[in-house]
């Protein structure tokens, strides 16, 4: 749904918009007729920009909906990203938002772009408000800001996805703690039932349920995944149907803990003890 909106920054994306148009000598019908196009070959009427429709957003800073924004990007040969911004809205600013935002159960995040599209600063992981739940990001990262990303070794952009723990992951502690930052295989989606010597060789998982994403051990019996806490967590086992309920993303193949004990220990104490 669009709307009138008379604060400053709509009225002057029109006026960018208008200038843009004039200067590729387009006039309103010639817009109109390429957004029918579009509109045409997605099959959806929602890209087509109507000639009163196109004056009010140039001239009385009518918000477009994403659907004409997109027939103007392509129109006018624009970044759809650089039109997004002089509308107020920031992708830099997305892994902030989501970052700030306080959920009970865990939850992916997916960061990706075309290779000549910026993605969002991460840097929020260490300055913004803490993640209470994981987060799941895509291949392509342009920017970790001030995490730990050395220690992961070398980052494998192409072939590896990254995550971050939760503040309120507590299934694998302290193996693996709360606001670690992870390396996932996506290769390694077969689960390993013996060959490793003690716990800090056991693979552990990403996991994708109904009802999000989970970190753990992890083994196979008959159709079900076990998905097994540490013990120290005081947490109970999992026992899932397996594909039906349960898809293996990965398998954790590196991890960067910040250490702070005193933190961890407060948050542990005041944990699910069921």
């Amino acid at each position: 749904m669009e709307q009138t909106n008379h604060n400053p920054s709509p009225y002057e994306a029109g006026q960018k918009l208008r200038r843009i148009r004039e200067a590729q000598h387009l006039k309103f019908r010639d817009v109109e007729q390429a957004s029918q196009q579009i509109a045409t070959r997605h099959n959806d009427r929602q890209f087509h920009i109507g000639l009163s429709r196109l004056a009010d957003i140039e001239c009385k800073g009518t918000v477009p909906s994403v659907f004409r924004l997109y027939s103007l990007a392509a129109i006018y040969r624009v970044d759809f990203r650089s039109l997004l911004g002089w509308y107020g809205i920031d992708l830099d600013a997305l892994a902030r938002d989501a970052g700030a935002i306080p959920l009970q159960q865990t939850s992916v995040m997916m960061m990706s772009a075309a290779e000549n599209v910026p993605l969002p600063n991460l840097s929020i992981l260490a300055d913004g408000p803490e993640p209470t739940r994981s987060f799941y990001f895509g291949r392509h990262v342009r920017s970790w800001g001030v995490i730990p990303a050395t220690l992961l070794g070398n980052l494998e952009l192409e072939h590896k996805r990254y995550a971050f723990v939760g503040t309120d992951e507590t299934f694998l502690h302290p193996v693996l703690r709360a606001g670690s930052f992870v390396q996932i295989d996506e290769t390694r989606n077969r689960v390993v039932n013996s060959g490793w010597e003690g716990e800090w060789d056991r693979p552990i998982y990403l996991v994708e349920t109904r009802d999000g994403y989970r970190f753990g051990w992890c083994s196979l019996r008959g159709s079900d995944l076990v998905l097994q806490p540490h013990p120290s967590s005081f947490r109970a086992a999992e026992i899932l149907r397996y594909p039906a309920e349960a898809e293996i993303v990965g398998q954790v193949v590196a991890i960067a803990m910040r250490l702070d004990p005193e933190k961890r220990r407060r948050k542990h104490s005041s944990g699910d003890r069921g």
